[in-house]
């Protein structure tokens, strides 16, 4: 799993590559984690390379929504495929999430 993080002035973009797994998911917090120090921000979650999200991956993306509430930014979802977008849908978080297509 690879994980880029991109910072512009009030947009953090964070670009995942690979299988979002339970293992993964544990490697990718401590690069993800970090941003809820910066949630005022648009933190925007490019997946256009993710090819599979675990419910500890889908709690990652939570908790970064949910700092961002406090603190007046958002979390946007880029790019997710149709396996993703289904997790996304029966887990309700198609409803929690800006979800954009490029």
């Amino acid at each position: 799993m690879e994980v880029n993080i991109i910072e512009n002035e009030s947009v953090i973009t964070v670009e995942l590559k690979g299988r979002m797994d339970t293992a993964a998911s544990q490697e990718v917090s401590g690069k993800i984690l970090p941003l809820q120090e910066k949630a005022e921000n648009t933190i925007v979650m490019d997946c256009s390379q993710l090819s599979y999200i675990s419910s500890s991956g889908l709690r990652l993306f939570l908790a970064l929504r949910k700092s961002a509430a406090v603190k007046g930014g958002k979390v946007v979802v880029r790019n997710i495929n149709d396996d993703i977008r289904t997790v996304f849908m029966m887990t309700g978080f198609l409803n929690l999430f800006q979800i954009e297509t490029a």
